[in-house]
């Protein structure tokens, strides 16, 4: 049994096979980032995205991902070692995990890889009940894409985090304000090959009850590398309300909350989802 582990998953108190399973994948996430952290990784990029806020901020919803963007251009970045030192992480841990390095185009402007563990062995591991081990097959993979970009468009800020979990050590990341930016191009702009991304209207709410501004530079800056933005003029709060108005209008309510429902304990908290509920965010959003 990995007592490691077992401790660390004790701290979410789960109650169901999902609830397991969102656990490891977080307690996967921050070993990765300790990996990180010990290859120096935080030097020369910063840690962003729904996971980011997860982990740093405590968005209380559990997250997929793990997104990077270096801190400047960089063509010839070279993700690997970095893989190799977060392999290295997760085998110090007593987790069997692979780190598989995605090759793409040699001009791709996001390097990737994933992070994969048989899911019913790492249940083994931490002595799950036997009703839990029976629902999983023997086959199934527990699975965490990790993305860097290597072109990352300017006009954002970081800031250092301290982490305790699963031992003391630090993250670079974007402020909240950026990453609210970056949030809302995607949630704009976001091709929906499969589903609907409903983390990313949850996670709206969330920057809106926190009453975080929203970095108009970042966004604009994210939009023009996009072609999403190709006016002369600069983008205005009235034109990001009026977009966002626009993808209120088209959005798939029941499609939103069917891909949110696996990473939310609290269901009441989506329960008002409507398109009258995020038309009357808009007057609530706030700029800098």
């Amino acid at each position: 049994m990995n007592q490691f582990i077992l401790d660390l998953v004790s701290r979410y108190n789960p109650k169901s096979k999902n609830d397991y399973e969102n656990a490891l994948h977080e307690i996967i996430q921050e070993i990765a980032l300790v990996g990180l952290w010990r290859s120096k990784f935080f030097e020369v990029g910063a840690f962003y995205g729904g996971t980011a806020l997860r982990i740093l901020y405590g968005l209380d919803r559990f997250s997929e991902d793990l997104d990077f963007s270096l801190l400047k251009p960089n063509p010839r970045f070279n993700l690997h070692p970095y893989l190799v030192a977060i392999q290295n992480e997760l085998i110090a841990s007593g987790l069997n995990a692979k780190v598989e390095q995605k090759i793409k185009h040699p001009d791709a402007k996001i390097h990737s890889a994933f992070l994969k563990t048989n899911t019913l062995e790492t249940f083994i591991q931490i002595g799950l009940s036997e009703k839990e081990k029976k629902m999983t097959h023997v086959n199934e993979v527990m699975k965490i894409k990790v993305e860097v970009d290597i072109d990352p468009p300017p006009q954002f800020s970081t800031e250092t985090k301290m982490l305790l979990t699963p031992l003391p050590f630090s993250v670079k990341t974007y402020t909240l304000e950026d990453l609210f930016a970056g949030k809302m191009h995607a949630l704009l702009f976001r091709e929906y090959k499969v589903r609907v991304k409903g983390r990313d209207w949850y996670d709206l709410v969330w920057y809106v009850a926190k009453k975080t501004p929203l970095r108009l530079t970042h966004l604009e800056a994210r939009m023009r590398q996009s072609g999403n933005w190709t006016r002369k003029e600069s983008l205005t709060s009235k034109s990001v309300l009026e977009l966002l108005e626009h993808k209120i209008a088209h959005l798939n309510i029941q499609a939103a909350l069917d891909d949110i429902q696996v990473f939310v304990r609290d269901k009441r908290k989506i329960e008002i989802w409507s398109k009258d509920f995020f038309s009357s965010l808009l007057f609530q959003l706030q700029f800098v």
